[in-house]
């Protein structure tokens, strides 16, 4: 029986990735460490999961050595999700990006390499974000990598620093960069649940700038896919390698409020608020090497996964009302006056 321990697996992306391996392969144990901070709630993860024999969660950080050393020793697979990850958050908090992103992520690479002889394979989950604006299109996995924010540079580092250990260590590492993600289980903070539950409350829906950033807009459920193709792909076609997970089309934020005002059968409600400080203008993925090499390819198209989600949280207040509050954070300004993002 194989064992895969998640990291971050309470999170939005790495939820729907357990649900996806638990009911896939009914062999399988997960092993799931979560700090379960702003981001993370254990409802995430479907009960019928979380009350498995298969299933087991430890609460922590993963900067704790001994629980992470712990958890690595009883795994074959590690994935690595855990981050902290919002990009507004992390121009006025930039501290926790670099323990979490970085630190967290060096904790776990040593345990990887402590516990060497019986791992199969370490996923490190990237993100798109360490590209910055897309010099052309589409981005392939050799794209140069420019941050423009702090969580895009501690991402950055956490993404080399795994690049170092496979290179340095012979540690079986694969990274994975994601392109936008959205789906159910989404924290409010993000655009595309921000846009839904501001329909639901009868809200303007805010949009930065005039709403041209596009992105590369990937349905979780097909990221959960991708990762399980990299779990499963022979180890000599993915170690050491990168890979993006895309569909290979843009879509802007204005456009995705116009769907989602559409979708609700109700007039387009917006509001116009300053361009966010390190806003990247276009991403879009190169689907080339993930085809190729995994065989992967994007199941879901835009609308219909853009439906599904709303579906979600429409059907699912009670899981999302607490985020509320959240939806906004402060960003100091240039001028030393705070903006609200």
């Amino acid at each position: 029986m194989k064992t895969i321990l998640v990291t971050g697996g309470a999170g939005f992306i790495g939820s729907n990735f357990v649900e996806h391996i638990y009911k896939k392969y009914p062999q399988y144990r997960l092993i799931v460490l979560d700090a379960l901070t702003y981001a993370g709630d254990i409802e995430n993860i479907p009960d019928e999961v979380r009350s498995s024999e298969r299933f087991e969660f430890w609460y922590g950080d993963v900067n704790n050595l001994d629980l992470v050393s712990d958890l690595v020793s009883r795994s074959d697979v590690v994935v690595h999700f855990a981050a902290e990850t919002h990009v507004a958050r992390s121009l006025y908090s930039h501290r926790v990006f670099f323990v979490t992103d970085v630190l967290g992520t060096q904790s776990v690479a040593n345990a990887v390499l402590k516990h060497a002889d019986r791992i199969d394979r370490f996923v490190h989950i990237s993100t798109s974000e360490v590209y910055g604006t897309a010099v052309y299109e589409p981005m392939d996995e050799d794209h140069p990598l420019n941050p423009t924010s702090p969580y895009a540079a501690a991402k950055t580092g956490a993404d080399r620093l795994v690049y170092s250990y496979i290179v340095a260590h012979d540690i079986p590492g694969v990274i994975i960069r994601p392109f936008n993600n959205y789906g159910p289980r989404q924290h409010l903070e993000k655009v595309i649940p921000r846009f839904i539950t501001s329909c639901i409350l009868n809200e303007p829906l805010t949009v930065h700038g005039d709403g041209s950033a596009a992105r590369d807009w990937v349905y979780v459920k097909d990221t959960a896919r991708a990762v399980d193709r990299v779990i499963h792909a022979p180890i000599e076609k993915v170690k050491g390698e990168v890979f993006n997970v895309g569909t290979g089309r843009a879509i802007s934020v204005l456009e995705i409020a116009k769907q989602v005002c559409a979708a609700f059968g109700i007039p387009e409600n917006l509001e116009y608020i300053p361009e966010r400080y390190g806003q990247v203008k276009m991403h879009i993925s190169s689907r080339e090497k993930t085809g190729e090499v995994i065989g992967f390819e994007p199941e879901v198209e835009f609308e219909k996964g853009l439906i599904e989600t709303i579906n979600w949280y429409k059907n699912n207040r009670s899981l999302w009302e607490k985020q509320i509050p959240m939806r906004k954070v402060p960003v100091k300004m240039k001028d030393g006056t705070i903006g609200w993002y």
